[in-house]
């Protein structure tokens, strides 16, 4: 027989497969289950996140989560907090730790230990925040996209970068991002239209941005990318003739580990989309320029 309302309560900071089984448990014994999440504001992985990333590992639960600004040793505070935060107690309390016990008593709630001394799954958020790649096999898609370290390589036209990105995925046997500025110009082309608007420029940093996020779920620990939304700001300071405070936007807010840049000294070839061979110096000194 099922529990009615089933309750799963943690920092999940981050969430990983010890996790997973615990509310994995909860989901198969409860008719209801429910997460708490409880976030400190000084966590590196801010509370939301980490509540979006379980709503997608686990559809089935009900999610929430709490500002923690509570004693972790004080039970009986958080027993009641937990009965108002639910409305009700729960029926049953699904932990790991011996606090569970208590806490459970407190609200007249079956307790059910899973796998206290990790024999199932050998992992803790400690050791995932300590050495991520270390444990990346105890991680989800969408928790491995926020840990993977993401390389861009970035440069003015002909210089490599997708020779680069291809070959460097290659050697560290992971993915890489194509760049999409690049189809977008192809279909434009095709379309035969090939006058730039600012408002282009901010739909190919957006999808570019969304193209690295997805991308990085499968990584192996590394994600390379032919370009990034950094790039975008200059081509469209290149094609418009000013900046844009979207575009730079957007570039403030993606992530990059570390920048390669691809040099000019190398033979330039025209592949029937590059502006030509005396553009691309001087927008190798953009790059060096904003990189600096």
């Amino acid at each position: 027989m099922k529990h009615g309302l089933g309750l799963v309560i943690g920092k999940f900071y981050p969430p990983h497969r010890g996790h997973k089984l615990l509310i994995d448990t909860a989901t198969q014994q409860s008719e209801r289950a429910v997460v708490i999440v409880c976030a400190k504001p000084a966590d590196t992985i801010p509370g939301e996140l980490r509540g979006q990333w379980l709503r997608e590992i686990h559809p089935a639960a009900e999610v929430m989560v709490i500002d923690d600004r509570y004693d972790e040793n004080d039970s009986r505070v958080w027993a009641e907090n937990t009965v108002r935060w639910l409305g009700r107690a729960p029926d049953a309390v699904f932990t790991s730790e011996d606090y569970g016990d208590r806490y459970s008593a407190l609200m007249e709630s079956k307790h059910i230990l899973v796998d206290r001394q990790r024999q199932r799954v050998t992992v803790s958020g400690t050791a995932v925040r300590k050495d991520p790649f270390a444990n990346w096999d105890y991680l989800e898609p969408v928790v491995r996209g926020w840990f993977a370290r993401r390389v861009c390589i970035v440069g003015a036209e002909s210089t490599g970068t997708t020779t680069l990105a291809k070959a460097l995925a290659e050697q560290l046997e992971t993915v890489w991002v194509e760049e999409f500025g690049r189809e977008y110009f192809e279909r434009k082309l095709a379309g035969k239209n090939p006058t730039w608007r600012s408002e282009e420029f901010i739909h190919i940093a957006r999808e570019q941005t969304r193209l690295e996020d997805k991308t990085a779920r499968e990584a192996n620990r590394i994600l390379v990318c032919d370009t990034n939304a950094f790039a975008t700001v200059l081509w469209h300071r290149r094609y418009m003739g000013t900046h844009s405070a979207q575009v730079e936007e957007i570039a403030r807010k993606g992530r990059c580990d570390l920048y390669l840049l691809t040099g000019d000294e190398i033979p330039f070839v025209q592949d029937g989309l590059r502006d030509g061979e005396h553009i691309r110096h001087e927008m190798h000194r953009w790059f060096e320029e904003a990189l600096a």
